[in-house]
């Protein structure tokens, strides 16, 4: 579905019109490539702010943890870390709202002691239904759309945070994190697109408000070097990590260069509106152990990870969880083995945009829309409604599960399948299409030019 316009190549699923704005052409029930720019801290868009100094630290010889963990209790604002080095035999806390840890030019941490995570940055809880599921009245609810029409739907208004719930096997319930933008008559508009299809026919979805008191924001870690020694751990046993990030809104994550971590960041199924930027994992050493974590762990919903970088030996350099709801966008990734996959299903509403993941064989591409190690079992269908969009990897997995789409286009590899999955959809194989980032010109046709730049883009490319 591809062809070439003043020798640009274009793809017939999202190409910019006469208006300069991207069009989206639906399949047969309606389903359309989402809107993902409503991925990262406060919805895209909004530069990472730099709070004022509440204390300044400088490193004393052995253990810092205690004196850092009491300067974040009491910070209102950034708690800021002078060059030098400082050794942490413990986990540091974040769990309030409007603290961040930042370090200057030169502050590094190093990790001493046994295996444990520098950083932890997490509220309490999880969400709480305040009102009586109203029942989805469409037959079928297309992915990407942002509206439904729903039982009672005069008992929500704008602003109001919902749960849209979407059972797909007994017990399993899985909930899309939104807010009320407008009510007109039983139609409900959300605030960002379902990233997945919702048909009556297999589950009966429905529409919940709710609260999530212990949910802190406006909270991040910036600025620091963070080094530990090599543990060659099995993804359930002890090691050293570098962050982890649960029950946060509106939260960032900047300019860090990690060493020696086996599970370096992880982001929970609580988190939404948070943008990992500028994050650079090195590693010294393969780790050779069964399953070793991924460097970058992505659960949450509208979350941006944002030209971060791996090198060195990594069996996953960015992996999704379990129920995984977008917009989750990976943009301007490099790697030099490691490459993409879902740990666990169902992810829908995944885009992998201008990204590189230069390792990988046939047997274990470095994009893969479904995990190669179950994709043989039954169980392949991890992913759906997700986009790779002008990647470049040695072998490109992305089959079509039943029921949803997946989209490769303008990707640089060779396709493969893995236990008789059928393709998902090739668009432009071999060659980059126009615009050459999905994610910056949704961003620009939603918010304006400002809103690229504020995530620090000056051209992107269309």
């Amino acid at each position: 579905m591809a062809c070439a316009l003043h020798a640009q190549v274009i793809s017939g699923w999202a190409f910019e019109g006469p208006d300069h704005r991207l069009h989206y052409i639906p399949d047969a029930r309606g389903n359309t490539i989402m809107d993902f720019s409503a991925a990262g801290y406060r919805g895209g868009g909004v530069a990472l702010p730099s709070p004022v100094t509440a204390q300044r630290l400088t490193p004393v010889a052995g253990d810092n943890t205690a004196r850092i963990q009491a300067a974040l209790d009491n910070a209102n604002g950034a708690v800021v870390l002078a060059p030098g080095e400082y050794e942490l035999a413990g986990t540091l806390r974040i769990t309030r709202s409007g603290v961040v840890l930042r370090g200057e030019k030169g502050a590094a941490i190093r990790l001493t002691g046994k295996p444990h995570c520098f950083l932890e940055i997490r509220g309490t809880g999880t969400w709480r239904e305040e009102s009586p599921a109203a029942s989805v009245l469409d037959a079928y609810v297309p992915a990407g759309t942002s509206t439904v029409r729903v039982h009672g739907a005069s008992t929500f208004h704008p602003g109001d945070h919902v749960l849209v719930l979407h059972p797909v096997t007994a017990g399993v319930v899985i909930r899309t994190d939104r807010v009320v933008d407008s009510v007109d008559g039983d139609r409900v508009t959300l605030d960002v697109p379902l990233s997945d299809a919702l048909d009556s026919k297999v589950t009966a979805a429905s529409l919940v408000r709710y609260k999530f008191p212990g949910r802190i924001s406006e909270v991040g870690v910036a600025g620091l070097r963070i080094v530990a020694s090599f543990e060659d751990a099995a993804i359930s046993g002890p090691d050293y990590a570098a962050l982890h990030l649960d029950a946060v809104e509106d939260a960032w994550v900047r300019d860090l260069e990690i060493q020696g971590t086996q599970n370096g960041i992880a982001i929970g199924p609580g988190a939404k509106r948070v943008t990992v930027e500028n994050v650079r994992t090195a590693h010294a050493a393969a780790h050779v152990a069964t399953a070793a974590a991924p460097d970058f762990a992505v659960e949450g919903t509208q979350i941006l990870i944002d030209r971060c970088r791996v090198t060195g030996e990594s069996t996953w350099a960015v992996a999704t969880g379990l129920e995984v709801t977008g917009p989750v966008v990976i943009l301007n990734f490099t790697s030099d083995l490691g490459g993409f996959a879902p740990q666990q299903p169902w992810a829908t509403g995944v885009l992998v945009d201008g990204s590189k993941f230069a390792g990988g064989s046939e047997r274990q591409p470095g994009l893969a829309f479904s995990h190669p190690a179950t994709a043989g079992s039954g169980r392949w269908w991890d992913m759906g409604w997700s986009v790779a969009w002008n990647v470049s990897s040695p072998f490109l997995l992305v089959p079509q599960p039943p029921g949803a789409l997946n989209w490769c286009i303008g990707c640089t590899g060779a396709p493969v399948t893995v236990g008789g999955a059928p393709n998902g959809i090739f668009d432009a194989l071999g060659k980059a299409v126009v615009p050459l980032s999905l994610y910056l010109h949704q961003l620009k046709d939603r918010l304006g030019p400002e809103a690229v730049s504020n995530i620090g883009y000056v051209h992107i490319g269309y």
